[in-house]
């Protein structure tokens, strides 16, 4: 990866964590699902703080540049802490890069866990740093009532425990919006991963929310490929014509060479990207031929999710009739 990776301390029972809000406001979630998601982290024996800043709003459900870098600053910078969760996700996390203090960050390493927009500020940490991050559930997820067992064993075993640890398909999964009725969910079983192309690799994980990442090309904050195992997920603003672009421009980066797989996250059912489409869209990408490639896997927009480290170690092997997926330093 061109630096030495710096693994952060896990979490253990009686840790302090600090929620802060680098994209969307804290003031968007809604009482009854704060409630359920300290409840949740404080019955994992974690400790649950916020930053100051995280109820400001603005006309973008964001905050100001200034009073988000604090937060996330004085996140790292306190020793008490010893985990950074987001919020939720958004659209403007990428606003913040050039206001951090990479050096902050490198000397006080801990856990810095989201998913989708915080795609941006966990591969530019691992670029930037050499530090893991985690994608995974946000504060908010916490909050979901109904099928959270399989999000809550792997936010565990990634974050909790040194060990390495298997990933296995969830029973059933979920594309409803939990969030406004945690009563009338719609579960669906899941099928497991699909093998797209066969083969087995071992790398570094960099990736996540596919428009997110992108951003990040062309920029100093993009991470290498070098021996790196990609793993990306869209929301539903995707579609086949979307996603296959953004696929493309992620293929046509300096580096690509240094792929040796592709995880793919489940998409929602509104984006409309089916098997079959997907795997013609994978069949136009020649520069993918020659390496592993496996989809419907349970992280992204959809319920439940694992937690996986970005700058971590993972090894896939899909041969003959084996479909697994093991992460290993994290």
């Amino acid at each position: 990866m061109g630096m030495q990776t710096i693994i952060p301390p896990k979490l253990n029972k009686g840790d302090k964590i600090r929620v802060i809000a680098p994209s969307f406001s804290f003031s968007i979630i809604s009482k009854e699902n704060r409630r359920i998601a300290k409840k949740r982290l404080n019955d994992l024996g974690l400790k649950v703080t916020f930053g100051k800043n995280i109820e400001k709003t603005d006309l973008f459900n964001s905050s100001s540049i200034a009073s988000r870098i604090t937060d996330l600053h004085q996140a790292f910078i306190d020793q008490d802490v010893k985990a950074v969760l987001t919020v939720i996700g958004g659209y403007n996390s990428n606003q913040l890069l050039q206001y951090i203090n990479w050096n902050l960050i490198k000397k006080n390493p801990k856990i810095f866990c989201g998913f989708s927009d915080i795609t941006v500020l966990q591969n530019a940490i691992l670029s930037k740093t050499g530090l893991v991050t985690y994608s995974g559930p946000h504060y908010s997820s916490f909050a979901e009532q109904l099928n959270f067992e399989y999000t809550k064993e792997y936010f565990i075993k990634c974050l909790m425990s040194t060990e390495a640890f298997l990933l296995s398909p969830s029973p059933i999964w979920s594309d409803d919006l939990w969030y406004e009725n945690q009563k009338q969910r719609h579960f669906l079983k899941n099928n497991g991963w699909r093998v797209i192309n066969k083969g087995k690799a071992e790398g570094t994980i960099v990736g996540g929310n596919l428009c997110s990442f992108n951003l990040l090309q062309g920029t100093e904050y993009f991470p290498s490929l070098t021996n790196s195992v990609l793993f990306i997920e869209d929301d539903s603003s995707t579609n086949p014509l979307i996603f296959d672009r953004n696929l493309q421009s992620l293929i046509q980066q300096k580096g690509l060479g240094g792929v040796r797989g592709l995880v793919i996250g489940r998409f929602q059912k509104q984006s409309k990207i089916t098997d079959h489409l997907l795997d013609q869209i994978i069949a136009t990408k020649k520069e993918l031929a020659k390496i592993p490639v496996i989809s419907n896997v349970d992280f992204g927009h959809t319920q439940p999710i694992i937690t996986f480290p970005i700058g971590g170690k993972v090894i896939l092997d899909c041969t003959l009739n084996r479909k697994l997926l093991k992460i290993l330093d994290h």
